[in-house]
C-alpha cells in the first residue's frame, strides 16, 4: 500500500514544475474542485440535520440543537488527529486521500440507515472523522503548492479557496432540502455521499502535479510543549529566589539554557498564534447558529418563493462569494492605502465586531416576532449580510495568518488548532443551550442579545491580545 511509504523517514519534498511568478500553479484547480465538492457534501447534510433531528428523530428543538453542535464539536476537534497524522506519519497528500474514505462511508451510513438511532450515531461519527481529519491538511496543502516567489498569489488563493468552500456550501444548502422534499431523507443523505466520492476523485486526478511535503517525524509538536514547560519551570524557580537574584530574561528566553535558538523562536511563534486563537471560539458560537437557531427562527417566518429557514443558509454562502472579491480587490486595498486595516489581526477584529452586530439585528427581528408580528424570511438577509462579511474578514484572513506564521513542521497542526476554535464554538452553543433549557429559561430575542453582548466583550479581549502580538518573518516560521 503506497500510503505506508509516507511513514518511513522523511524524503525530499516532491516538487511540481516551476510556475511563472504571476500565475497560479496548475494543480490548484484540483484542490479547489475537491474543496467545492467536499463542502457541498458536508453542508448539504448539515443543512437538513437540524430539522431531521428535531422532527424525524423526535429530539425536540433543544435536543436537536445540542446534538448538531456536539457533532460540530467533533468535526472541528478531530483536525488534531488529521494534522498529527499528516505532519508526523503520512504527509498531507496521503492523509487527505485515506481519510476521505471514512467521509464517504459516513454519508452512506446515514442514507442506508435513515431514521435509525444507531445508524445516526455511526454515520455522524464517520463523518466527523472524515470531515475533521482532512480539513487542516487541505488548508495547508494549498500553501504547499506555492514557492517563495509567489507570496502575493498565495494570499489571493486563500480568498478563492474560501470562495470555493462557499460555492459548494451554497449549492448544498439550496439543493439538498429540495432533494429531501421530493425523494426523502435517504436520497438527501445519499447525494452528498456521491459528491464526496467525486471530491476524492478530483483530488486524486491532480496527483502527478502536486508539491508534496514529507512528514516531519522528528521534532514534532511535543518539542514546542517541552520548550514551554521548561520556560515555565524556570519562571517559577526565579520567583522563589530572593529579590534581586532572579533572571531578567523574557519568558521563552529562559529556555535557551536547554534548547536551540530556532526551537525557542518556533515555540514562541506557536504559542503566540494560540494566544490569538483563544478568544475566537466565541465568534464561532455565534456563526455556527446559522445551522440551528437561525434555521428555527427562519422556519417560523413567512417563506419567500423557495426561501425558507433551511434554504436561506444557501443565501449566506452566496453572500460570502460576493464578499470575498469585494473585500479582496476593493475594500482591503482601499483601506490599506489609507492605513486603516493593514494587518490580518485588524481585519479579524473587525469581523468579530460584525458578528456581534449581526446578532443584535437577529434579536431585533426576533423581538418583533415575539410580539406576534409575522415577518418574511427576506428580513433574515439583513443579519446574514452582516454576519457573512464578518466571517469572511475573520476566517479567510485567519487561514492566511495561520499558515504564514506557523513553523514549517507545524503547519497542519496549527491549521487544526484554528479549526478547533470552530469546535469550541459548537461546544459553547451546546453548553449554553443545555444550561438555558435546564436553569435559565431565556427565550426569543433575549438569547440573541446574550450572544451579541458576549461577542462585544470578547472582541475587546481579542483586540488587547492582538495589540501585543509580534508578527514573525518567514525566516523564523521556516
Amino acid at each position: 500500500m503506497k500510503a505506508s511509504s509516507a511513514t518511513s523517514e522523511p524524503q525530499p519534498s516532491v516538487r511540481a514544475p516551476k510556475t511563472a511568478v504571476g500565475r497560479f500553479p496548475p494543480q490548484i484547480k484540483y484542490i479547489i474542485g475537491n474543496e467545492a465538492c467536499e463542502r457541498f457534501s458536508y453542508y448539504g447534510m448539515v443543512g437538513i440535520l437540524e430539522l431531521y433531528l428535531k422532527e424525524r428523530m423526535q429530539m425536540g428543538a433543544n435536543g436537536a440543537t445540542e446534538t448538531l453542535h456536539l457533532f460540530g464539536t467533533a468535526v472541528y476537534f478531530l483536525p488534531l488527529l488529521g494534522g498529527w497524522l499528516a505532519d508526523r506519519y503520512w504527509g498531507r497528500y496521503w492523509t487527505i486521500l485515506s481519510i476521505s474514505v471514512f467521509y464517504c462511508l459516513g454519508h452512506a451510513t446515514l442514507a442506508v440507515f435513515e431514521g435509525n438511532r444507531v445508524g445516526l450515531i455511526v454515520g455522524l461519527g464517520l463523518l466527523a472523522i472524515g470531515a475533521g481529519g482532512i480539513k487542516p491538511c487541505v488548508s495547508a496543502f494549498v500553501g504547499d503548492q506555492f514557492p517563495p516567489n509567489q507570496d502575493r498569489l498565495m494570499r489571493k488563493v486563500y480568498g478563492w479557496f474560501y470562495w470555493s468552500i462557499n460555492l459548494g456550501a451554497a449549492a448544498g444548502f439550496f439543493i439538498i432540502p429540495i432533494v429531501r422534499n421530493r425523494a426523502g431523507y435517504s436520497w438527501a443523505f445519499g447525494v452528498p455521499g456521491i459528491f464526496m466520492a467525486l471530491a476524492t476523485l478530483i483530488f486524486w486526478l491532480g496527483t502527478k502535479h502536486y508539491v508534496r511535503q514529507p512528514p516531519q517525524r522528528v521534532q514534532g509538536g511535543a518539542g514546542y510543549w517541552k520548550v514551554f514547560w521548561y520556560a515555565l519551570e524556570q519562571k517559577i524557580k526565579t520567583r522563589e529566589l530572593p529579590a534581586g537574584q532572579g533572571s531578567h530574561a523574557s519568558f521563552f528566553e529562559r529556555a535557551l539554557e536547554r534548547f536551540s535558538p530556532d526551537e525557542v523562536r518556533n515555540a514562541r511563534a506557536v504559542f503566540g498564534i494560540l494566544t490569538i486563537f483563544i478568544t475566537v471560539p466565541v465568534f464561532w458560537a455565534l456563526f455556527n447558529q446559522v445551522n440551528s437557531t437561525w434555521v428555527l427562527q427562519g422556519n417560523n417566518m413567512k417563506p419567500f418563493h423557495m426561501l425558507d429557514g433551511e434554504t436561506m443558509q444557501s443565501a449566506g454562502a452566496v453572500l460570502v462569494m460576493i464578499w470575498v472579491p469585494i473585500l479582496t480587490f476593493v475594500v482591503y486595498p482601499a483601506l490599506e492605502r489609507r492605513g486603516i486595516l493593514p494587518t490580518p489581526l485588524r481585519r479579524m477584529s473587525a469581523g468579530m465586531v460584525l458578528g456581534a452586530v449581526a446578532f443584535v439585528l437577529c434579536g431585533l427581528i426576533q423581538a418583533r416576532m415575539d410580539r406576534g408580528v409575522t415577518m418574511s424570511i427576506v428580513w433574515q438577509l439583513v443579519p446574514y449580510t452582516v454576519l457573512e462579511a464578518g466571517e469572511t474578514m475573520l476566517s479567510a484572513t485567519a487561514l492566511e495568518f495561520a499558515f504564514s506564521q506557523a513553523p514549517e513542521r507545524m503547519k497542519s497542526i496549527i491549521m487544526s488548532f484554528w479549526l478547533m476554535t470552530i469546535a469550541g464554538g459548537h461546544f459553547l452553543v451546546a453548553v449554553f443551550t443545555n444550561l438555558n433549557s435546564r436553569y435559565v429559561g431565556a427565550r426569543g430575542a433575549t438569547e440573541f442579545y446574550f450572544y451579541a453582548l458576549l461577542m462585544f466583550v470578547v472582541t475587546g479581549v481579542f483586540i488587547l491580545l492582538a495589540s501585543r502580538y509580534r508578527e514573525i518573518s518567514k525566516a523564523v516560521a521556516g
